[in-house]
């Protein structure tokens, strides 16, 4: 077999990784935001966080807003993770910290906030 023809065997054989277009991405994206959603009160009560499942959805649904021109999903791995209790209650409750944060000037308060 001559290169040539173990490159377009190669190339036959080669799949996406995820979706064939983006309506099939589109769907799955919308399954996995289904998913997440309704995992959020199992979220609220196994990693005891001090939110309520609707500040928690409000979370979910802004998360996905903010990363909606993204092609390419791995958010399945994600849930699983987080519903396979694998992450700690600290990886949760980043998501809610605030997303334009005031940086300090003085030295004092560079200094607290280093140890958050």
């Amino acid at each position: 077999m001559s290169a040539r023809q173990a490159i377009q065997v190669g190339q036959k054989n080669v799949r996406p990784i995820l979706s064939l277009n983006k309506g099939e991405a589109k769907g799955r994206v919308l399954n996995l935001y289904k998913a997440w959603y309704r995992q959020v009160p199992y979220l609220v009560k196994d990693y005891d966080i001090p939110k309520s499942e609707d500040q928690c959805r409000e979370k979910v649904r802004e998360l996905f807003m903010k990363n909606k021109d993204v092609t390419d999903i791995r958010g399945q791995m994600e849930l699983k993770e987080t519903m396979q209790m694998w992450k700690q209650k600290g990886n949760i409750m980043a998501y809610f910290k605030p997303t334009e944060e005031v940086k300090p000037k003085d030295f004092l308060s560079k200094f607290f906030s280093s140890n958050e």
